[in-house]
């Protein structure tokens, strides 16, 4: 039943495609972070949906006679660079067969992400977008909340298999990320359905994180409240709020919880710990020796035993960073650094030239619940491998399109203000 319904509803939307290709965006972001097809057992599973769904965009693209733009920014610039960069280091890849295997990957993934900075062509599109991601995650996050809940956190979440989330440090990353654009649709919408709907999801979040037992999570979830407390305006109330809401949330977990988070300090007993500082030690050491890296998909005994202190303790990078840093060198490790950093500022933007205007609230909320989002992904991204994962790099696109239509907003008003 369930893939006869993801089916009639992909092949269902192929005709809004064709007359309104940002519904492609909509549709395929559905695919990529809910995998719904993934949710049956029968002849939907395997099915190329997203790739269908792109296919018709793609031509839906060509014979639109919407205006279709991308944005050109220094963001956007130096993304296009870093797409082109990844493509030289995959031709001089360790393993390049393997190599361009995922590089394709990646690349559909780019892809769309430039149709939606094209199609998104205002906030209600943006928004429209931002609601696909947050049910689409928002799905699994407040199932595991409730699994947490009966529970008792004696067990740990995971997430949908087969996907950038499967793991539980993943999803727990993921959930703080989106939790921000919980609230931002908290803050925007008057509907009390959808407000008292949004504080639950937000609740029933922050207990499947806590479910995932991610410690990486756990530092994230403290660099997030940093941050919150930093920025409010009242910092003794605030303060406050935040540690009674921790205590009340720890006070609810089991001991084996506490025990896995223990860990933190005792890293140097820690298999897994000692595994990622090895990747990591790895990872330097191979970028300092080629300046493309090693190439993607190359994390095995033959590269670990040339670059890693412990050549057979063949582990993945966990950490968005030193990924970056094997499969590209320091160049690209840089690129990648001065997208977001880039996308960062022009957030910083429009939360300075939307201060106070009530015309641009939205702008303004949004762009603060993107930092906060930002610091979730910068913090927990550094203890795990989600470098290609969509979602960062949606938020990168929202930045670029957040900054582009506010630049139009102003020149109109400007235009009205000079007549």
């Amino acid at each position: 039943m369930r893939d006869i319904l993801v089916t009639l509803i992909v092949f269902g939307s192929i005709s809004f495609i064709l007359r309104k290709p940002y519904i492609g965006v909509l549709v395929w972001s559905w695919l990529s972070y809910m995998n719904p097809h993934r949710l049956g057992w029968g002849f939907a599973y395997d099915m190329p949906f997203a790739q269908i769904v792109a296919i018709v965009m793609f031509v839906a693209v060509i014979f639109s006679k919407e205006k279709k733009r991308i944005p050109l920014t220094a963001t956007t610039v130096i993304w296009i660079i870093f797409l082109i960069w990844m493509g030289v280091t995959t031709i001089f890849a360790y393993f390049p067969d393997e190599a361009f295997v995922q590089y394709k990957k990646i690349i559909k993934i780019q892809l769309v992400t430039f149709l939606t900075m094209m199609l998104m062509t205002d906030i209600d599109r943006i928004r429209r977008l931002i609601w696909v991601i947050v049910l689409s995650i928002g799905y699994f996050t407040v199932k595991g909340g409730v699994f947490t809940l009966l529970t008792g956190g004696g067990y740990r979440v995971w997430g949908p298999p087969d996907s950038f989330i499967e793991g539980n440090n993943e999803l727990a990353v993921a959930g703080l990320m989106i939790i921000p654009l919980m609230v931002y649709m908290y803050q925007i919408y008057e509907k009390k359905t959808i407000k008292y709907g949004m504080i639950i999801a937000i609740i029933l979040s922050v207990f499947t994180i806590l479910g995932t037992q991610s410690r990486g999570a756990l530092i994230a979830i403290l660099a997030v409240g940093i941050y919150f407390w930093l920025k409010s305006r009242r910092k003794l109330a605030s303060g406050f709020f935040i540690a009674i809401m921790v205590v009340s949330l720890l006070a609810f977990m089991p001991e084996s919880w506490y025990s896995r988070m223990e860990t933190i300090e005792t890293y140097e007993q820690d298999r897994s710990a000692m595994g990622r500082l090895n990747a990591w030690q790895y990872a330097i050491n191979a970028a300092n020796d080629k300046v493309f890296g090693v190439g993607l998909d190359a994390w095995s005994l033959d590269t670990f035993t040339l670059y890693a202190p412990n050549p057979a303790d063949v582990h993945a990078a966990h950490s968005i960073y030193f990924s970056v840093l094997a499969d590209h060198g320091w160049i690209g490790l840089l690129l990648f650094l001065m997208i977001f950093y880039l996308a960062w500022r022009s957030l910083v933007i429009v939360i300075k030239e939307s201060n106070g205007k009530e015309e641009l609230k939205e702008f303004n909320i949004l762009a603060k619940m993107l930092q906060v989002g930002f610091i979730s992904y910068f913090v927990g991204g550094a203890f795990l491998s989600l470098s290609y994962f969509d979602l960062p790099w949606h938020y990168a696109c929202f930045a670029v399109l957040l900054k582009d239509q506010l630049n139009k907003r102003i020149k109109q008003q400007h235009f009205k203000d000079t007549r």
